[in-house]
């Protein structure tokens, strides 16, 4: 029995596992057995001592009357296996083993792996789950199908296919440096699973080469890796004296160089890192120049990037990888234009202008700015334009679905009811204004009739022959024998001369230029 309990701890101390869990799997293991060997109901017990080696006891208890033998025994039968048993005691019924069989045995070892192996999943994940991101030297043990197993040391990691750069073939027994990627509990292989295709590996590379990095003088503000291709990783110093980029490419590019060989060649872009968007956009897209950058959403952090024609494809890069891990490291969207580009822009919302509303207006109705950039990607430019569309044709532009369509409708609906009561405000107020001008107008011909008849009374015969427009009272010219007398003779009638006021009853009247007979 001895050399059962030296496997045990053999066992143990290769999986780095506790005994007795191993102990314990075996009993677990054991008792299935025995289920499966004598197929009844009984309670089985096992045990294990240093001499006695594995026992295996059926469990019953002392009962008065017996219902279920197979469960409880009579208190003479308790008496002839313990005399000192009593009612409600529990007796344990010693059960041979060797009796267990072939397929009870291989039962028993699969109970015992299984154990096994879930004590050893729990053992490596509280290991290595609080080293997610560490570099670690491993060894290429085997490989499988695309993926690759390695040796940590104490326990099997995966290397899988999507984690390794396109640049790098490894066979067994290579040493490789790897970095942490994720522990899994659940796996079925090894848990463990390292990554070469991680950022966090050009991380602790730069940790490693750059002794201001370690120290923390120059901080790791961001990384963007496309493994096989490229790396761009921002740094900052905290220290005014270090040049943060300086200190990276070491002298002659020495530090950066043995990195570059780890990785097998991929190219690094080393970045300084600035806290102004504009600026980190700069040094971001290097080495393409910018010309200007336009921020157009810092609360979605949106960006437009403006760029010299000859520039542009440095700018975006092979296949747009400049741009989209500039992308990556800002945080940012970022949209690049030329700026030929940009002009053409302009003039075409310079036309939309011109020869319609923009539809960006309805923005201002409730309309989504994402439903709007959809329109405007459709050559939907202007509010008359979606106005005339059926919702069948609005559906049919991409990014538009039934419920932008709804909303479409709705701001569509609110922008021409808000039109229509600018529309009857203005004319309700030029119709009054049409009204007041009117009672105005016979406001005025009711006062000049009230002055015609007053001075028919003051002067008899008088008429108006002229109006003056600067507020004076009307001219009039009797029609009398006497006036015709005082017009021959204005000495002798006393008339005034040109300009002077005559007084008749009270009243005075402007009199006009009299000809000489």
């Amino acid at each position: 029995m001895d050399s059962i309990y030296q496997s045990i701890e053999i066992l143990s101390k290769e999986k780095g596992i506790d005994a007795q869990i191993v102990l314990d799997a075996v009993k677990d293991a054991m008792l299935l057995a025995a289920r499966k060997h004598f197929k009844t109901n009984e309670n089985y017990e096992a045990d294990f001592s240093g001499k006695e080696g594995l026992k295996l006891y059926s469990v019953k208890m002392v009962a008065e009357v017996v219902v279920d033998p197979a469960l409880e025994m009579t208190l003479a039968e308790a008496k002839r296996i313990d005399p000192t048993a009593d009612i409600g005691a529990v007796i344990r019924i010693s059960k041979p083993t060797d009796a267990l069989g072939r397929i009870s045995a291989q039962t028993a070892k699969q109970v015992i792996f299984q154990k096994v192996r879930e004590a050893e999943r729990d053992t490596i994940y509280r290991e290595y789950a609080d080293r997610v991101g560490e570099l670690v030297n491993t060894t290429i043990k085997r490989v499988e199908g695309m993926d690759l197993v390695v040796d940590l040391g104490k326990t099997e990691a995966r290397l899988p296919k999507r984690e390794q750069s396109r640049l790098e073939t490894f066979n067994a027994g290579d040493r490789v440096r790897c970095v942490i990627k994720m522990v899994d509990k659940s796996a079925k292989g090894p848990g463990v699973v390292v990554s070469r295709a991680d950022g966090d590996l050009v991380r602790r590379l730069f940790e490693q080469e750059v002794p201001e990095i370690y120290d923390g003088t120059i901080t790791i503000k961001a990384c963007a890796r496309e493994a096989g291709e490229r790396t761009k990783i921002a740094v900052q110093s905290r220290d005014r004296d270090v040049d943060s980029v300086g200190a990276c490419v070491g002298m002659k590019g020495m530090r950066v160089q043995s990195i570059i060989r780890e990785l097998r060649g991929e190219k690094i872009d080393i970045i300084e890192y600035s806290e102004d968007a504009v600026g980190f956009a700069t040094h971001a897209l290097s080495p393409a120049k910018i010309t200007r950058v336009n921020i157009l959403d810092p609360e979605g952090r949106h960006m437009e990037v403006i760029v010299d024609d000859t520039q542009l494809s440095l700018a975006i890069g092979k296949r747009g990888q400049n741009v989209r891990l500039a992308a990556k490291l800002m945080g940012w969207k970022i949209d690049i234009k030329s700026e030929e580009e940009k002009r053409q822009e302009m003039q075409t919302a310079m036309t939309l202008l011109s020869t319609g509303v923009p539809v960006s207006s309805l923005i201002d109705y409730g309309l989504a700015e994402s439903t709007v950039d959809a329109l405007v990607k459709g050559d939907i430019g202007t509010v008359e334009k979606v106005g005339s569309m059926t919702p069948e044709q609005l559906e049919s532009i991409e990014g538009i679905d039934g419920q932008a369509v709804a909303h479409i409708q709705q701001a569509i609906n609110s922008y021409y009811g808000q039109e229509y009561t600018q529309e009857a405000e203005a004319a309700a107020a030029q119709q009054d204004s049409e009204a007041a001008e009117l009672a105005l107008s016979e406001l005025a011909l009711s006062e000049q009739a009230l002055s015609e008849q007053a001075l028919s009374e003051q002067v008899p015969g008088a008429e108006v022959v002229a109006e003056p427009g600067d507020g004076s009272e009307a001219v009039v010219e009797p029609e009398t024998a006497e006036g015709e007398a005082a017009e021959a003779a204005p000495e002798e009638a006393g008339a005034p001369e040109n300009g002077e006021i005559a007084e008749a009853d009270g009243s005075a009247t402007i009199v006009g230029p009299v000809e000489q007979a």
